[in-house]
């Protein structure tokens, strides 16, 4: 499909759909997570620490099985389309959701949260559906918008969750958040408009064996915004543990530090929310790669003075900031991700990107709980800062296009 093609479908009509519904996801998914070591806990007379084991488990084998089983799903949306893939995701989440509020023992939870991660791909098929459909031009606006939607839902999600886990039960949450799924795939499969058209692929010669990437025209650009992805999200992911810990030292043990804690979390989604569609309308008409350039230094910069403050209003800052530098290195990575691939190849490489970006949710928790233990919070934020500046190091020098503001 060429971009005058693309100009003429119904690309603006879905991509205002699936904002909706990447927004009720993003919900559902993140209003679980802050009560779910607390429906582990419910399971059993565990201890501390075993408490502390099995929600690790719970909370580390959806990503785990994510990252293997997007790949596949991705390469059958590039031959059965990217709407089916959005149902079957919605429908098999909207499932394990209602098994998890009927588990009663910690690893019928851990087996459901591992069918969640099979069933995994309805926002990174939704981008890819926008990114197949939108004209190459107007890709960065779009995905830099639709990732408001699941941000947004996200960043809304525990607040919403710990409001029906209070009014409700936690087993109530489970089957809400089930109906909202099922809700937003009816949704999406109502008035979602794909006009898919399979791609045959080239056949290979007897005995000829053909790597995924053949067919890219920068295979290593490919490789390295995946490891791109995984690293920002490792970042982010590494704080998350430890955020909350760090406001209550910072606050001297006293004082509201739950709601506190809990609106320092929310102001990186804030800023991403203001600013991931300008930086992509930006990096339209400028060149993507200035915006991931930017989003990279401007990164490095305010996470290093995380692991130094004493107030918590600087602290607070400083979070809000580092929500603009994700609005600018994830819409970006996808943008590049979505120019440098193949029409044929969308969903395949969107799944790629959500596979790397679950590896990077897993080991970002392990490593910050892991580095916080051995040496003292702060080390986490600089650990973060080094690696964001090694990644951008990386992308500097293995890509010349890069360099020479060709890429975007």
């Amino acid at each position: 499909m060429d971009d005058e093609t693309r100009a003429k479908g119904p690309w603006k009509k879905n991509l205002y759909i699936l904002w909706v519904c990447t927004f009720v996801a993003g919900l559902a998914f993140s209003e679980i997570m802050p009560f779910m070591s607390l429906y582990v806990a419910s399971m059993g007379h565990y201890t501390k620490s075993q408490v502390t084991f099995y929600s690790g488990l719970v909370y580390a084998i959806t990503f785990l099985i994510t990252a293997i089983a997007s790949p596949i799903w991705g390469a059958l949306a590039d031959r059965k389309g990217r709407k089916v893939m959005i149902i079957r995701a919605g429908l098999g989440t909207a499932l394990s959701m209602l098994l998890m509020g009927l588990t009663t023992s910690v690893w019928q939870l851990f087996a459901c949260r591992a069918l969640q991660g099979i069933f995994a791909g309805f926002i990174s098929n939704s981008q890819a559906l926008v990114a197949s459909q939108t004209p190459r031009n107007q890709s960065g606006r779009a995905l830099g918008t639709l990732v408001t939607g699941s941000t947004s839902g996200m960043l809304l999600g525990p607040i919403v969750g710990g409001i029906l886990a209070d009014v409700f039960s936690i087993r109530s949450t489970f089957f809400i958040t089930a109906a909202l799924l099922l809700v937003t795939t009816l949704i999406a499969g109502f008035f979602v408009k794909e006009f898919f058209v399979p791609v045959e692929r080239p056949k290979r010669a007897k005995g000829e064996k053909r790597s995924f990437l053949a067919g890219f025209p920068n295979p290593k650009l490919t490789i390295v915004l995946l490891c791109s992805t995984m690293i920002v999200q490792l970042g982010n992911a590494s704080i998350s543990p430890i955020l909350s810990l760090y406001v209550r030292e910072l606050m001297h043990y006293r004082g509201p530090i739950t709601i506190v804690a809990g609106i320092i979390a929310a102001l990186p989604g804030l800023s991403n929310i203001i600013a991931a569609p300008r930086l992509g309308r930006y990096g339209d008409h400028h060149g993507t790669g200035k915006v991931l350039t930017a989003g990279y230094l401007f990164a490095v910069i305010m996470y290093f003075p995380q692991g130094f403050v004493s107030s918590i209003v600087i602290l607070g800052v400083l979070r809000l900031m580092i929500g603009v530098s994700d609005a600018a290195l994830f819409p970006s990575i996808q943008t590049l991700l979505t120019k440098s691939s193949p029409i044929t190849a969308t969903s395949a490489i969107f799944s790629w990107n959500q596979s790397f970006q679950a590896l990077g949710n897993m080991f970002g928790a392990f490593l910050g709980g892991a580095l916080a233990g051995l040496f003292d919070y702060n080390a986490v934020f600089i650990c973060t800062a080094c690696m964001l500046l090694f990644n951008f190091v990386l992308l500097w020098f293995t890509e010349p296009s890069l360099r020479r503001g060709q890429v975007g």
